[in-house]
């Protein structure tokens, strides 16, 4: 095809060079198409960051300046480092860190060794796997409240199954929740029972995705089921294993459901008070938001710290 002559584009009002009315009407639809189409992403998008700005962007910086505030008669004031010293000086603060320490490690011997042999004794079945997994999971699904209400009921001393199993046993009944050796170990089997279900999906899941000439090899080489454990199956689910680790110790350090209902918090001699506890004692009982504010972000930079040096920890095994 021939280029528009002279008067064809005096007709049109286009220069030389220049594109016509249709081509350039034809980018202008074009441009609008994909704005229409990014349109709904972008508002999701906004949405999203609205929602982490109200509820978790603004609540932490809001955080960071009331613990250098203090409210005296309705005025709040610059209380500088007053309530950090209130904190650290007081001596529930070091008994709820020992606690929530306990608490760490016992919940990781139990709550994140047992859905680990779980969902290897799952793994080996064959059939009904589907019925066992929502027989595990069926307490995540539960409401915490009543989890830990039922607990409460079988820890009771008098008509508790807890000690009715041990009278079968004729063992001596248990103080479960109202002895301070006992107290911190049932609120850690209480949670445990009640947060290993979606921890052994995972774990299933992982275990699922491996390789089966890796354990054929095994067996060819003689391994039993504890060596095919340890060389197989924690070698290729250590990045799942890992994860779940950091993710356990945040979440049991900021433990407070549990020990609130089952030991109305403190415990008997404090022995299941917690930081968070801690923390809801010196906002709603004491009034001292000032000083809530400062136990909250000691925890903050607690946990960001252990956070830090496990991720450093991680990089570099890897390398």
């Amino acid at each position: 095809m021939s280029a528009p002559t002279l008067s064809a584009r005096k007709a049109t009002g286009a220069r030389p060079g220049q594109p016509g009315p249709a081509r350039r009407s034809s980018a202008r639809e074009e441009f609008l198409r994909a704005v229409r189409r990014n349109i709904s992403a972008h508002g999701f998008l906004i949405g999203a960051v609205l929602c982490f700005s109200l509820f978790s962007w603004y609540p932490m910086v809001r955080e960071f300046i009331l613990a250098f505030q203090k409210t005296e008669d309705g005025k709040t004031s610059w209380a500088g480092w007053s309530n950090l010293t209130y904190v650290f000086n007081d001596p529930a603060f070091w008994q709820a860190w020992r606690n929530t320490l306990l608490f760490t490690v016992l919940a990781l011997l139990l709550g994140f060794v047992v859905p680990f042999v779980v969902a290897v004794v799952l793994n080996e079945f064959r059939h009904g796997q589907g019925y066992l997994r929502l027989l595990v999971y069926l307490p995540v699904m539960l409401p915490p409240v009543a989890s830990v209400l039922l607990f409460k009921y079988f820890y009771d001393p008098g008509y508790g199954l807890f000690n009715r199993i041990l009278d079968v046993f004729h063992l001596p009944a248990q103080q479960w929740l109202q002895d301070t050796d006992t107290a911190m170990l049932s609120v850690v089997i209480a949670a445990t029972w009640m947060n290993m279900g979606g921890a052994t999906l995972i774990y299933l899941a992982a275990l699922q995705g491996i390789p089966g000439e890796l354990y054929e090899a095994a067996e060819l080489d003689g391994a039993g089921l504890l060596r095919k454990v340890w060389h197989v199956t924690i070698p290729q689910t250590r990045l799942i294993l890992s994860l779940l680790l950091l993710m356990q110790v945040i979440a049991t350090m900021q433990v407070f459901t549990e020990p609130f209902l089952l030991t109305n918090g403190a415990g008997p001699e404090g022995s299941t008070t917690t930081v968070v506890y801690l923390i809801y004692q010196y906002a709603f009982n004491f009034n001292n938001y000032g000083s809530a504010a400062a136990l909250g972000l000691v925890l903050l930079v607690v946990l960001a710290g252990f956070s830090a040096v496990y991720v450093r920890l991680s990089r570099n095994s890897e390398d």
